[in-house]
């Protein structure tokens, strides 16, 4: 009989898992889609968005493996939903930097669930965010932006030259551009999400 119990509460407590999985999610689905530019530093197809926010605090409370869950989640409804403008570059950008930002600050949390520890997390996911990004786009992203739309890496690096003289070519552009954005992006974000874990992941803890 106790067997039995055991197991209704594993299956009520795995679907409650799945439940809340979702629901940030759809949360992170909506804040990414609230998205804007950062004019000041980076060309308009760069978009800024709070997504994160609901995917480090899904992670925080629901552990590393819901986070990746969560973020791809909020990929996929937003190709569902939205479409994509980007051949799925932008999209595959989003995922791939969001979790080089959620993961590390997943395991650093888990080690030890203490508010030291969720500032050093989000600190090193931030870092590790704006470090991914620059190889990302340097490597990847950058010339498959250009692939798909037809257009040369140089158009692209004119657009951030535009907006910062200092860049004179592809380096420069995700040194002097992309990197100083997702740092701003990260401590954003980090600051958003300490705010609100605090009251919100009671909730995710019922």
């Amino acid at each position: 009989m106790s067997e039995n119990v055991q197991t209704v509460e594993r299956k009520v407590s795995t679907i409650k898992r799945v439940a809340l999985m979702a629901i940030m999610g759809a949360l992170a689905f909506v804040l990414m889609s609230i998205e804007f530019p950062l004019p000041f530093i980076a060309p308009p197809f760069y978009k800024f968005d709070l997504s994160e926010v609901a995917v480090l605090i899904g992670g925080f409370s629901l552990g590393p493996f819901a986070a990746v869950c969560i973020e791809a989640l909020k990929i996929v409804l937003h190709l569902l939903f939205k479409g994509t403008v980007t051949a799925f570059v932008g999209e595959l950008a989003n995922f791939l930097i969001g979790l080089s930002f959620v993961l590390p600050a997943m395991f650093i949390y888990k080690k030890q669930k203490t508010k030291k520890n969720a500032f050093i997390g989000l600190g090193v996911g931030t870092i590790v965010m704006a470090t991914t990004g620059v190889i990302a786009n340097y490597f990847l992203l950058l010339p498959a932006y250009a692939y798909f739309f037809h257009t040369s890496i140089s158009s692209i690096v004119k657009a951030g030259q535009a907006i910062i003289p200092l860049i004179q070519d592809s380096l420069g552009f995700v040194l002097l551009s992309v990197l100083p954005f997702n740092l701003i992006k990260g401590i954003i974000v980090s600051i958003c999400t300490l705010l609100l874990y605090k009251s919100i992941s009671p909730l995710l803890h019922r």
